[in-house]
């Protein structure tokens, strides 16, 4: 096919838009509300995840020495933490500064401070964080491998309830944005069906007058690819500023953000460009491809 002939083709395709635009706008709806339906779950999937994660982030493994180890050993014994993979971040909290936060949280008794003196009851300790928590049990079995250890305090409970919200949560917005995409695949499917069969006779018109098939799909292939890269390009600005605005919206819940931590939201500037290509990506495929599969049967003359 000739460049002029390949150009006039793609004329013909915006030119059809503007002639069965209320059809091109039905389309354009179906396209839209299933780019959103998808697109919104799931960002709001990989949010849920990273709130889980910021909770996460939050837990903490408290490892009590023994009484009496020396500078030396403590020093020695923290090397050996920072060589287990599995371990985040350490930190060592003297009894002297245990004994000073004790005392200023509990102001009222002084006088029983008082009457201790120089003695100091509590015991060195490091706090441990951990990357993958689902592994927090293997790690703390090996740090309890460790010398001059007098007990190992980690919030157990709280992990085990972590981790199974995080399989429930994976497993049941997998089935829902699967779920959603199937449905967004039919939805879109009898919208271009029911756009290709309002043209039916104009279709077998060209086809007795001897227009080959390339000739035909070119222009609905056309129409259909802008149409679905208009409703992708609407369905990121509505994302975009629905995002924003939910999160502007949840940065003055003070008590909410102090659960899951303002860092567990992603922003949306993160993500722009991935979602900006899912929707443009997903909206001029489903349309240009849609057009041109639901025209099959009428080339069939």
């Amino acid at each position: 096919m000739k460049a002029s002939g390949f150009k006039y083709l793609i004329g013909q395709g915006v030119e059809n838009i503007w002639k069965n635009r209320m059809m091109a706008f039905a389309s354009f709806c179906v396209l839209l509300v299933s780019l959103l339906l998808v697109g919104m779950s799931v960002l709001f999937y990989m949010n849920l995840t990273s709130m889980i994660g910021g909770v996460e982030d939050k837990n903490e493994v408290i490892i009590y020495m023994d009484e009496g180890t020396s500078d030396q050993e403590l020093a020695d014994f923290q090397s050996e933490l920072a060589q287990i993979p599995n371990i985040s971040e350490i930190s060592f909290y003297s009894k002297e500064q245990a004994f000073e936060d004790l005392k200023n949280s509990m102001s009222d008794y002084e006088v029983l401070f008082d009457s201790l003196g120089d003695d100091n009851p509590l015991i060195d300790s490091y706090r441990i964080r951990v990357e993958d928590i689902s592994q927090i049990s293997a790690t703390i079995t090996q740090v309890e491998g460790l010398d001059h250890i007098d007990s190992i305090r980690a919030p157990m409970d709280f992990v085990n309830v972590l981790t199974e919200v995080r399989k429930i949560v994976t497993v049941v917005f997998g089935v829902i944005i699967a779920a959603l995409v199937v449905i967004s695949v039919v939805i879109v499917s009898n919208a271009t069906k029911a756009s290709v069969f309002a043209r039916r006779e104009e279709i077998q018109i060209m086809k007795y007058v001897g227009a080959t098939n390339s000739f035909i799909r070119i222009p609905f292939f056309v129409e259909g690819m802008i149409t679905g890269l208009l409703a992708g390009g609407v369905a990121l600005a509505i994302t975009w500023f629905g995002y924003d605005s939910l999160v502007g919206l949840l940065t003055g819940q003070v008590e909410f953000l102090s659960v899951i931590g303002m860092g567990s939201i992603i922003p949306f500037r993160a993500l722009a460009w991935k979602v900006a290509l899912a929707y443009l990506l997903s909206g001029t495929l489903f349309g240009a491809f849609g057009s041109m599969i639901s025209m099959r049967k009428h080339l069939n003359v």
